[in-house]
């Protein structure tokens, strides 16, 4: 801890732009404390406030900035890959697409503080279409809020930090021995949590073959596609004749769709999450010919470039 006080007392703004850029980036940095170390160290002058204040805001900006512009360039496909490797990857989408649809530009302010989040929506505004100018003014406000509160945070509780960070240079290694078998403990529980929720031996499941087999006849299924109204405008992708009905408004928004034939529902979600989610909501709801299209939006996709005339035979 003696190091780490001694590298943000030589080198503050150069750490605090570091660690604040890596975290917008993704990467597993806790940007947080270097702000609250740096505010407390700036009370007795060991780190300028001000330097720490712009490097906080560039680093944000520009980590930011980056998945803004991913989202513009490759839309949906960014935002399932930073969903696929989130240990809630089937909420992932869906809360920010919730605070998005709320809150709009102002939505880059309150993703800082909502864990899990505050990656996603940058790219969701960029896919969304929001303009460079609106992002960069919202953005800006975001990272000066976002750094101006821990770094206060820090200089308000300054005396408490050093006592805080004199107390875990002397437990040493066994403080972070502990600290990172504590967090191994919680990353196995939300993988366990996780896998449970998508235990599917309650729901069965339909292949695209014999989906198509049932469409072709006169009293097919009705399909409904449970992504959000942010999730189809990102992607969109679609099975002919599906309804879009995302999976908070499940089953009271099925009105005249609810007319006995069987429900197939699916999504473009890791495992087929959200569509197993809302096949247990109707099935609870007494709908009881409910099924989840196995692999979902991608595997129809798959399917339908299969059989098409211009697909590559060697790669079908």
């Amino acid at each position: 801890m003696n190091d780490l006080v001694a590298l943000l007392a030589s080198q503050g703004a150069a750490v605090v732009f570091v660690a604040t850029l890596a975290a917008r980036l993704g990467a597993p940095v806790p940007a947080v404390p270097f702000l609250i170390v740096a505010g407390g160290l700036s009370v007795g002058g060991q780190v300028s406030f001000a330097a720490a204040v712009l490097a906080a805001v560039i680093g944000n900006i520009l980590g930011d900035g980056v998945w803004f512009l991913a989202g513009r360039r490759w839309g949906y496909r960014v935002m399932r890959l930073l969903c696929r490797i989130s240990l809630s990857a089937d909420s992932c989408v869906r809360r920010s697409e919730a605070i998005l649809g709320r809150w709009g530009g102002l939505s880059l302010i309150a993703a800082k503080f909502v864990p899990g989040v505050s990656v996603v929506a940058p790219p969701m505004a960029g896919a969304l279409g929001m303009s460079n100018t609106r992002f960069l003014s919202y953005e800006t406000a975001a990272a000066l809020i976002w750094t101006l509160g821990f770094l206060l945070v820090g200089r308000i509780f300054h005396s408490a930090i050093n006592d805080v960070l004199t107390v875990l240079s002397n437990i040493g290694l066994t403080a972070a021995v502990f600290c990172a078998a504590m967090l191994a403990l919680f990353l196995m529980w939300r993988y366990y949590m996780r896998r449970m929720a998508l235990r599917a031996d309650d729901i069965e499941h339909i292949d695209i073959d014999v989906l198509r087999e049932a469409l072709a006849g006169s009293n097919g299924p009705t399909l409904i596609d449970v992504r959000g109204a942010a999730s189809r405008a990102l992607d969109d992708r679609a099975i002919p004749g599906a309804v879009g009905i995302e999976l908070k408004r499940l089953p009271k928004d099925l009105g005249a769709l609810a007319d006995g034939r069987e429900l197939v529902v699916f999504c473009d979600c890791p495992d087929d999450a959200s569509a197993i989610a809302a096949a247990r909501v109707l099935l609870a709801a007494g709908l009881p010919r409910v099924r989840v299209l196995a692999g979902g939006l991608d595997a129809w996709m798959a399917a339908e470039a299969a059989l098409s005339p211009d697909a590559d035979p060697v790669a079908a």
